[in-house]
């Protein structure tokens, strides 16, 4: 046995957001999971199209299921924006410096249909990569990605058109009713 194997860990929020403890990343995601601290990040490029990926399929929660860019947690006493450029380069290899909150306050709870649980503070945050950049997808975090036009795929998420994540879906409807000062594609 290795034990030189870091074990991830996520940290446990309270109800109010505040920190109260960590637990191993591989034992939270079950039918009562604690609430716990995770990111989205957007990342567009300079036409205005979104990266949108394919989970993986051996992921614990929504394998196979479309979703924004990417997502993840801060390990403890990481900043969150660490962790973002962190899993943006392991997931995607993409190398972000600018990265900008959206929707700083964002929180969900969802249920699969297996009784996995989530429930999570997750700060959603927007980059921009130049066009022409070509992500080099993990294949065991990704299944495949393409670029969408935001207006499109904002229109066939919220009609239902194109089916993705939960935290994808509530994020858009929440997004679209931003007003445009606050955050553009």
């Amino acid at each position: 046995m290795d034990t030189n194997v870091e074990v991830e860990e996520v940290v446990l929020l309270a109800e109010d957001g505040t920190p109260i403890g960590t637990a191993p990343k591989a034992t939270v995601h079950t039918d009562h999971t604690p609430l716990h601290l995770a990111f989205s990040c957007y990342v567009f490029d300079d036409q205005h199209r979104l990266l949108v990926t394919r989970r993986a399929g051996t992921k614990r929660t929504w394998p196979d299921v479309w979703t924004n860019s990417a997502c993840g947690h801060p390990g403890p006493g990481e900043q969150i924006q660490d962790a973002v450029r962190r899993r943006l380069a392991s997931e995607l290899g993409l190398n972000i410096s600018v990265l900008t909150p959206i929707l700083p306050d964002f929180r969900y709870r969802a249920v699969m249909p297996n009784g996995i649980v989530e429930n999570e503070i997750c700060p959603v945050f927007q980059a921009t990569v130049a066009s022409g950049i070509t992500p080099s997808p993990d294949p065991d975090e990704v299944g495949e990605y393409r670029w969408i036009p935001w207006a499109e795929f904002s229109t066939q998420v919220l009609s239902g058109a194109f089916e993705v994540s939960p935290w994808c879906r509530l994020q858009v409807q929440e997004l679209a009713e931003l007003d445009s000062g606050r955050w553009r594609p």
